[in-house]
């Protein structure tokens, strides 16, 4: 579990962490350099999962060593499959990660959003119903692991 004290919101507890799959963290339906390094660095902290309609069918071959829950689901209203997935895992205790139009409505819900841009861009739809907005996957797992960055960018 993660906890951030943020002042003026006072603490914050996470067991789940929901990633995006195609734009956040693959690109072309392939994951980019590092983040399997990264998933399973967090899977120490909270429950790792990955929501996609795997648009490029790969997200089985990618993310089957990682030891993580991959959540699919048909292509259309993927955004409506990815709310009721985070309402099941608890949207008070969920951080959400993602880049598309599809992710607004777990963003709407769940405790803390994270936007990543990376090399699809990110939809200005996603960016008005967000906590936070950052260039990478990376800086958004830095962010998720830092008390300390999490308390900067969130605080009253």
């Amino acid at each position: 579990m993660l906890i951030y004290d943020i002042p003026g919101t006072g603490e914050i507890k996470i067991e789940n962490i929901v990633f995006d799959y195609n734009g956040t963290v693959a690109i072309d339906g392939k994951l980019i350099e590092g983040v399997k390094e990264s998933l399973i660095k967090l899977k120490s902290h909270a429950n790792i999962y990955i929501l996609t309609a795997d648009t490029y069918g790969t997200v089985k071959t990618q993310c089957n060593d990682l030891g993580i829950d991959v959540k699919t689901f048909p292509k259309e209203n993927a955004g409506l499959f990815k709310k009721k997935i985070v309402e099941e895992l608890g949207a008070n205790s969920t951080i959400c990660v993602g880049n598309g139009v599809n992710d607004v409505e777990m963003f709407k819900i769940c405790r803390i959003s994270i936007a990543t841009v990376e090399g699809e861009g990110c939809s200005g739809k996603l960016l008005v119903n967000t906590d936070i907005a950052v260039n990478s996957i990376q800086d958004a797992v830095d962010l998720i692991l830092s008390n300390d960055r999490m308390k900067a960018t969130l605080r009253n």
